[in-house]
Formats: C-alpha cells, structure tokens, sequence
C-alpha cells in the first residue's frame, strides 16, 4: 500500500496538482538498480588504483587518496568548480597525476577491468515499466545519481540494469556537476539545467538523508523502500510519498499533463 505524507493518496489529490509535474528525478543504486554497494565501492577503488598506480605510487595509497577526495566532494564543493574539477586537483596535487593521465588509465581500467563489477549488480524488474510510464507520460526523466562518478562508470550501471536505451534528459556525473546529494544545490542546478521549477518535479529514491534533502528546495519526494538506506539521522524531511516498486508505478501513472482523476 502507498504510505504517504499529510498530502494523501494520489488517488485523492487534485489532478491539477498532478499534471503540474513535468520532471520526474531518479536516483540510481537501489532505486533503479540493485547494487551491493558495501561491495561494489571497494571493488571499484581497488580496480581503478591499480590502473593509477602505473603513473606511479602504490594501489592502497591512491585508493585511500580516491576515498578521501570522494568524501571531500560529498561534503561540498566551491560551487564554481565542477566536481571533476576539484577531483583531478586533488590528484595533481597529492599524487601528480594530471587530466590526460587520469582519462588515459580509466580509460584502461573501463575497458578491461570494470566489467569485473557487473556480477554486484541486479536489474530491478519494474524498473523498465516505471520508466518507461514516465516518458509515455510525457514527462522529463533525469538519472539524478550522486555525481561521484566518471560517466563511463554511470553508464556501466544503466546497461547493467538494462536501462540505457532510454533518452534520459540529464544523468548527473563528476563531469557535469558541481555539488552532491544532499546539499540543496545540487537539487538546484538540476532544475536549472532542465529549465523546471520545483511545483513541477517529484524526486524518486532510496535514501533518506539524500534524496529526501530535495524537499529543501521545495521538490516533492518518493522515498522507495524495497531497498532503503538505512539511515539513523532524523535530519531528512518527511517524504511526500512512500512505497516499494510497485506503488512507486502506481503513482508514476498518475503524473504529468496526462493525469486525470481515477
């Protein structure tokens, strides 16, 4: 059953609230993909070092530099640096790896060592209809990822999860980003690369603390919980809406200029 905020049942609100939504922003890891992250991240660094470690310095050195400047973008950037930006400083700075080097080796590490990965990953079954509701819809569909990650590696997961043939309007990356999930900015620069205001976006995920974050800038929330983050901080705002996959299709079904009161 949908579980939801003081708004009620989608069933129930006003179908002129409903066709207000015109961008709909999924997270990726649990929410459109199942991911053993507790895994899939060590891997990930360990594979990605080894490749660094050819431009010199040892593997465990630079997966420990690789966590601590992630850990650094998730605390905030500068807000004039993209993300990528600030994580190849730190790297030229600590390390002396530059730009060419960095693209070259992951490059490499793309090629033949990120498939290695795939076995961490499941596609998640109502993953494709809710998605592809949302563009039957009308609607403008965003991969809002926290952009932590080289593209090649976020489109990696979207064919994983057999999700990479659809026209996604923005994906969030460490090249096109400036902030991460859950600074409020990060929500912002997203609305403003899609031309949206926030009466016209619901955010979709799995964690709380980080998705949820999206209703500080006045963007309606559905947290999905078939795979929940669990999180001990009650710093989150509630949630707008709430359910597994099968009530989060539910509720796409009934967004954008096509709803109608049912």
């Amino acid at each position: 059953m949908l579980r939801v905020h003081p708004k009620g049942d989608p069933r129930g609100m006003d179908p002129t609230l409903l066709r207000n939504i015109r961008a709909i922003f999924f997270d990726l890891d649990g929410t459109l993909l199942e991911v053993e992250m507790d895994r899939f991240i060590p891997a990930y660094l360990r594979g990605l070092s080894g490749h660094l470690a050819e431009e010199g310095g040892s593997p465990g050195e630079i997966a420990r530099l690789l966590l601590s400047t992630t850990g650094e973008l998730l605390r905030g950037g500068n807000g004039h640096d993209s993300n990528e930006e600030a994580f190849l400083a730190a790297l030229q700075q600590r390390l002396g790896i530059d730009r060419e080097a960095f693209a070259r080796r992951l490059g490499d590490y793309c090629a033949d060592g990120l498939t290695a990965l795939a076995p961490l990953t499941r596609p998640i079954p109502l993953a494709r209809p809710i998605l592809q509701t949302c563009f039957e819809r009308g609607l403008t569909v965003a991969v809002a990822t926290n952009p932590v990650f080289p593209r090649p590696v976020v489109d990696a997961r979207l064919r994983w999860g057999q999700l990479d043939d659809f026209p996604f309007r923005q994906v969030t990356t460490i090249e096109n980003s400036r902030h991460c999930k859950p600074d409020p900015r990060y929500f912002a620069d997203l609305m403003d690369a899609l031309g949206v205001v926030p009466a016209e976006c619901v955010m979709v995920g799995n964690d709380a603390l980080q998705d949820l974050a999206a209703r500080r800038v006045g963007i309606a929330t559905f947290l999905v919980d078939t795979y929940l983050v669990p999180r001990r901080s009650r710093r989150e705002p509630p949630a707008d809406f709430r359910g597994g996959h099968e009530e989060l299709l539910e509720f796409v079904a009934r967004l954008g200029p096509a709803a109608v009161e049912n």
